[in-house]
Parts: structure tokens; C-alpha cells; sequence
């Protein structure tokens, strides 16, 4: 079984693009199989080299970071989508989210933060920045008033438990830590959230803290 995690790098800017994959190549278990320049190049080289994580940029002409993402998440479930931002509060960081990325990751982040940024995401596991899971919550707070109905339904779908192991996940609590808080061990933690993701339709645990937000378990203050 080969292990190593095979990325494309999606940036309409060369030197970004280059200096990626300079630095991922380098990192042990870890390939750039392929570029692409915006976001139409980007949905047309998943389909033709299946990567493991797709490092993209959100600010892209033809077809934008967002869009592809959506895009991509609906035609290739293996996929994973690690959003690349100039700024930690970007405000199209949640709208990337929302529309299926894993994650995201500075623009300045270390080679070191760059590869364990893929290796996470590539794992199943969500990255998310505290200042990001606040922006989503406040973002979420201005458009959603009330929780959404269809949220509400499905939330009565989970056990007890399962509903408090879902709000840890979008508090941005990994499974350990959850594991720690709860007092169980982390296999249990494990079953949960591959419980809370078929009982929910969702792809991962980055998708479960947006139906979180969205639901409205998790509010501002």
C-alpha cells in the first residue's frame, strides 16, 4: 500500500505555486502530482489525478477557490480541500467551509506547518484555527436567526452523547482531547464521530462543526 499523500497546488500565482511544491516535495511522505492556475484547471486535474489534498487559494480567476471547492467535494469524496489564506480572518475563509473544505492554512506557514496542515487533513481530522472558529461563529450568527429546519430534524437523529461529542468537534477539540474531557478512551471517541457523520450525511469533522454552527449548538459568547 503506498501511503504517501499526493497533492495539487492551486494558485493563479507561479512563485506561490513553485515555493509549495519545493517545500511539500521535500517532506517524507508527501508528493505534488500536479498544479493548476485557477479554479477550472483545478476541478479538471482531480478528476484526472485523484489527489489526496488539494491546497487551494480562494482569490482565482475563471473560476474562484469557493466554487471549485464546491465543485470538486461534489464529484470527488476522497478529495480533501485545505484553503489557503493571506489573512486568518478572511471573510470567505467560512463561505470555503461551508462549501466543503477540510480546512485552512496561512499563506506564510512554516514548511513545517504547511506538511503536518496536509498530513492532518489527509488523515480526516479538521484544521481549524481558534480565530477561524470564531469567525465562523459569528458569520453564522448573522445569517441564521433561528436554526435551520432541516439541522434541527437531523439533530434528533443523535444519542446524547453523540450531540455533545459533536459539539467538542466544533469547539475544535481533536479526538483525544475529546477522548480526555469525556473520560473515555479515544476508540470510543472514534466510533462516535463515524456515528455522527452517517447519521448526519456528512463528508468529515470540519462538515460536522459547520451542521454545528448552522444548528445553532454552538453560539457566540
Amino acid at each position: 500500500m503506498n501511503d504517501t499523500i499526493r497533492v495539487l497546488i492551486v494558485d493563479d500565482q507561479m512563485m506561490v505555486r513553485e515555493g509549495f511544491s519545493v517545500l511539500l516535495n521535500a517532506m517524507p511522505g508527501i508528493e505534488v502530482v500536479g498544479e493548476a492556475v485557477d479554479g477550472r484547471q483545478a476541478v479538471s486535474q482531480v478528476a484526472a489525478l485523484r489527489p489526496d489534498v488539494v491546497l487551494m487559494d480562494i482569490r482565482m480567476p475563471e473560476l474562484n477557490g469557493i466554487e471549485a471547492t464546491r465543485e470538486i467535494v461534489a464529484a470527488d469524496a476522497d478529495a480533501k480541500v485545505l484553503v489557503l489564506t493571506t489573512f486568518d480572518l478572511d471573510e470567505y475563509v467560512y463561505q470555503a467551509l461551508r462549501a466543503g473544505a477540510s480546512g485552512f492554512l496561512l499563506k506564510d506557514a512554516s514548511a513545517r506547518q504547511l506538511a503536518e496542515g496536509v498530513r492532518v487533513v489527509a488523515s480526516g481530522e479538521a484544521l481549524l484555527a481558534p480565530t477561524v472558529t470564531r469567525r465562523l461563529i459569528t458569520e453564522f450568527s448573522k445569517i441564521a436567526e433561528a436554526p435551520r429546519p432541516p439541522a434541527m430534524a437531523r439533530i434528533g437523529d443523535l444519542t446524547e452523547r453523540e450531540t455533545e461529542v459533536l459539539v467538542l468537534i466544533a469547539q475544535g477539540l481533536s479526538n483525544l482531547e475529546i477522548a480526555s474531557h469525556l473520560v473515555v478512551a479515544e476508540s470510543t471517541i472514534k466510533t462516535h464521530v463515524s456515528r455522527i457523520l452517517v447519521k448526519l450525511g456528512l463528508r468529515d469533522r470540519t462538515q460536522a462543526a459547520v451542521f454545528a454552527y448552522e444548528a445553532r449548538l454552538v453560539t457566540p459568547g
